[in-house]
């Protein structure tokens, strides 16, 4: 699509400006701001006792939020899918809930619900188990809508001609859905690490600025307000870097899975049930029968 009145060249030219201007250049300037020092300083900035807490801190609570995103994340999915049931529109819009509401209400919110506070009983305000739920909320929606566009497609006929040939729920959920499912779930799984590493708002209040649940977002603004420009910008680096190389990530694993779809005949794969190969002496038998 060109812009009217626009040439191509142009128009890449007005989309390449607006990418530096907006994306590129503020990067630059944080990368140019780190290696202020040289590289040593850089180093020095990224191995400090509370660089290296913060980040370990913030990698390790979203790996545990990837995995158990990973698993609920799917069974959402399934049932907003596979499943009829009262409110069924009402759950599928709360699930974006999270795209839409600021982070930093969403941290209020669960500070008023799992605080001192806490109608029920419950209160991990300022642990790093308030980390990992801060994390749960605002990354959920990447795994459910990753997924479920691939099992509304799924061909079900699959499933009844697997389950006539004697196999059990969860053989055809291993040998049959869960290929086909994924190259979405992983590239859901990388998007919802790469925001869990930056996120800020929802841990903001409900975690804390702790030693103990200070994440690599809320330590670059201690950083920041502590006169460290350069520390905050080198921990800032890292995570761009661990962004990028995730985002990267998604985009080789949707295309393989576009190329694994075409290497199936444009649909969904099937494997085996049982066996190595499905012979062609069984369906003789069986007509045989």
């Amino acid at each position: 699509m060109r812009l009217p009145g626009v040439g191509a060249g142009l128009g890449r030219g007005l989309v390449g400006l607006y990418l530096s201007v907006i994306v590129l250049l503020p990067l630059a300037a944080v990368v140019n701001q780190s290696m202020e020092g040289g590289l040593g300083a850089f180093w020095d900035a990224v191995t400090s006792p509370q660089a290296v807490a913060s980040l370990k801190l913030t990698v390790i609570c979203s790996l545990i939020v990837v995995v158990i995103n990973a698993i609920f994340g799917t069974i959402i999915a399934w049932i907003l899918v596979r499943d009829n049931f009262p409110g069924k529109a009402a759950v599928n819009a709360v699930i974006d809930l999270p795209f839409a509401l600021p982070t930093i209400v969403a941290s209020l919110t669960l500070l008023a619900l799992y605080g001192s506070d806490s109608p029920f009983g419950v209160d991990i305000a300022f642990t790093r188990a308030a980390v990992v739920v801060a994390l749960l909320f605002v990354t959920l929606p990447f795994v459910v809508r990753a997924v479920q566009p691939l099992l509304l497609e799924m061909d079900r006929e699959m499933e009844a001609a697997a389950a006539s040939l004697g196999a059990g729920g969860f053989t055809i959920f291993r040998r049959i859905i869960f290929p086909n499912l994924l190259p979405g779930l992983a590239a859901g799984v990388a998007l919802a690490f790469a925001r869990a590493l930056g996120e800020y708002g929802s841990v903001l209040l409900f975690a804390g600025g702790l030693p103990d649940t200070q994440v690599s977002s809320v330590f670059i603004r201690s950083q920041i307000e502590s006169g460290n420009d350069l520390g905050a910008s080198a921990v800032s680096v890292v995570l761009l870097v661990a962004s990028l190389v995730l985002l990267a990530s998604v985009t080789l694993i949707q295309r393989w899975g576009s190329r694994h779809e075409r290497s199936s005949g444009g649909g969904l794969t099937a494997m085996p049930i049982s066996g190595d190969v499905l012979t062609e002496d069984k369906p003789k038998e069986r007509d045989d029968e």
